[in-house]
């Protein structure tokens, strides 16, 4: 892998949320790892939150507030994950009008959104059809793996 790839992947690394990136190309494996220090805070910080009965609630709150976000947006309709880390982009260019807007009906197939990964440029297609009830992201935010974008009804 020459030089040139490494640095892209590097600053990919330092512009995104994303902590960690494995590369695999023919032979070569490049591991590139952001901020390793905070990623052994958070770990000691809980263990000294265990035994502790004050700080407990803290961490257990911060993380029922996402469930439970989560959990009313999952029955009121069909979530279109990401199948990927990136950035979301809700229009084809910039300036240009969104591919849909809440409200907007949609069909199986249906470009909802876009995803640079890479300085690739991905079309994310809804993979069910039906109403854009809730779009989750803010145009040029940065998203992971799994993360629900749209919540389709």
């Amino acid at each position: 892998m020459d030089l040139r790839k490494l640095k892209t992947l590097i600053d990919l690394v330092a512009e995104s949320g994303v902590s960690e990136l494995e590369v695999t190309e023919g032979e070569d494996k490049v591991r590139i790892v952001k901020n390793p220090a905070p990623i052994a805070a958070p770990a000691q910080q809980f263990y000294a939150a265990a035994p502790a009965a004050a700080p407990a609630p803290t961490p257990t709150s911060a993380a029922a507030a996402p469930t439970a976000e989560a959990a009313p947006a999952e029955p009121t309709g069909h979530a279109v994950k990401s199948p990927m880390v990136g950035t979301f982009y809700r229009s084809p260019t910039p300036g240009a009008d969104s591919f849909v807007k809440i409200g907007d009906t949609v069909k199986e197939g249906q470009t909802l959104c876009i995803i640079e990964a890479m300085k690739l440029l991905n079309e994310i297609e809804s993979d069910k059809s039906g109403v854009v009830k809730e779009i989750l992201c803010e145009n040029g935010q940065g998203i992971e793996f799994g993360q629900a974008l749209f919540i389709i009804g």
